[in-house]
């Protein structure tokens, strides 16, 4: 059984070791995530880095994005943006993603990860916070967008409640279907 775990995290090592590197450039850089305290709120920049993986992808996006970085109460930083068919395929094959009909070959989605301190964090709870940001964002642009979290709900512009609650609802909707529920809480597409 740990044999067989650990074969299956050799994908995911990959990605968590270029999210390594993610973080010693975010911390190389850190003058460019510029964070400021103001009473109880943070704001926060993107850094360089992200603001490059931001090239090629669909200009409505990326305004959620930038505005969202604006809103959010936890700091985030693009992972992938635009994405080649290759690497797509990349994905598919190590299992890391589960469809090559991905929106990120047409640069109509991102992928965010969550920062404490320097740090990356996988922590659900923070990217609930970071959807309530994007959210926010796609309202105030007019932006319809779908989060990988709540993947039933097809405009999170249009979601009453939390982005918590639009993630439980998701879960408790695929298993009412008997079905697993696909978390990608990173991924935010344009619908």
């Amino acid at each position: 059984m740990l044999r067989e775990l650990k074969s299956s995290t050799k994908p995911v090592m990959g990605v968590l070791h270029s999210l390594d590197q993610e973080v010693k450039t975010k911390r190389e850089i850190s003058k460019s995530t510029e964070v400021k305290a103001e009473g109880n709120s943070m704001s926060f920049k993107l850094s360089e880095r992200s603001l490059g993986r931001l090239d090629g992808v669909d200009e409505k996006l990326v305004k959620v994005v930038k505005r969202a970085i604006e809103l959010t109460k936890v700091d985030f930083g693009v992972t992938e943006g635009l994405r080649t068919i290759e690497r797509q395929q990349e994905l598919v094959n190590s299992g890391a993603s589960q469809t090559m009909a991905s929106k990120h070959i047409e640069g109509k989605a991102v992928d965010l990860v969550a920062y404490v301190g320097d740090r990356v964090s996988w922590e659900l709870n923070l990217y609930d916070d970071i959807a309530d940001a994007v959210k926010q964002a796609a309202k105030e642009l007019d932006v319809a967008v779908r989060w990988g979290a709540a993947w039933n709900v097809n405009n999170i512009c249009e979601w009453t409640g939390s982005m918590e609650s639009a993630m439980n609802h998701y879960i408790d909707t695929r298993r009412s279907q008997g079905r697993r529920p696909f978390i990608d809480a990173p991924h935010f597409e344009l619908v």
